[in-house]
């Protein structure tokens, strides 16, 4: 029979060895808390950025490059093709990409994901897109005015491909400055911590006691 205090002592080894055992077992319980986050959340439409100057610039191009696609599209007959062929790649790129980017706007996308500086990204996809598209709307739209047989999809697709131009031109325009205000204030703000920085650094150095 054990006594008291022989039972007391055993139970304590035991519980030390358990500790011990514990701690050098591989399979450790953890506390930290398993974030189960949803990337996208609760997409809805942005209503405010549909009213706005570009979002109604976008869905505007939107529905313009689809209206030149299909003019386009409707020509059975061609020579030479270059014109239309160039039109019918212009119109549906800009339609795909621009409709795409309308969609990450309107649904707020861009800053679901907030380790990525999407919204630097998409806007400068954004500025990219729309000074390309009109850069190529113009020249294929041009280009359809030398070279077409005067039937009516034609002159159609003429008439919206300008319109279109105009458009992403007066989007290229509003971006680039948007750009560069948000470059301005951005420099802006680095330029004010540099020189909070620096003052607060120098204000260390006048405390400092002199070293004889």
């Amino acid at each position: 029979m054990r006594t008291t205090e022989e039972t007391e002592g055993f139970d304590g080894e035991a519980s030390n060895t358990s500790m011990i055992s514990g701690a050098s077992s591989p399979y450790q319980p953890t506390t930290e808390p398993v974030l189960s986050r949803n990337v996208l959340g609760a997409m809805r439409c942005d209503m405010e950025y549909l009213m706005s100057y570009f979002g109604i610039l976008k869905a505007v191009e939107v529905v313009l490059s689809l209206i030149s696609f299909i003019c386009i599209e409707t020509i059975m007959m061609c020579s030479p093709c270059g014109g239309v062929y160039l039109f019918e790649f212009v119109s549906c790129s800009a339609f795909v990409v621009t409709g795409v980017l309308l969609l990450i706007f309107c649904l707020n996308l861009h800053i679901k994901v907030p380790q990525v500086n999407w919204n630097l990204t998409v806007r400068t996809e954004d500025l990219v897109n729309t000074a390309a598209s009109t850069f190529f709307f113009f020249l294929s739209s041009l280009l359809l005015v030398c070279i077409n047989h005067d039937t009516g999809a034609e002159k159609a697709a003429v008439v919206f491909g300008f319109l279109v131009t105009g458009v992403f031109g007066l989007n290229t325009f509003l971006a680039v400055r948007r750009w560069r205000r948000g470059n301005g204030c951005q420099g802006a703000a680095q330029t004010s911590e540099y020189m909070r920085a620096r003052t607060a650094s120098r204000g260390e150095m006048e405390a400092r006691p002199e070293l004889a």
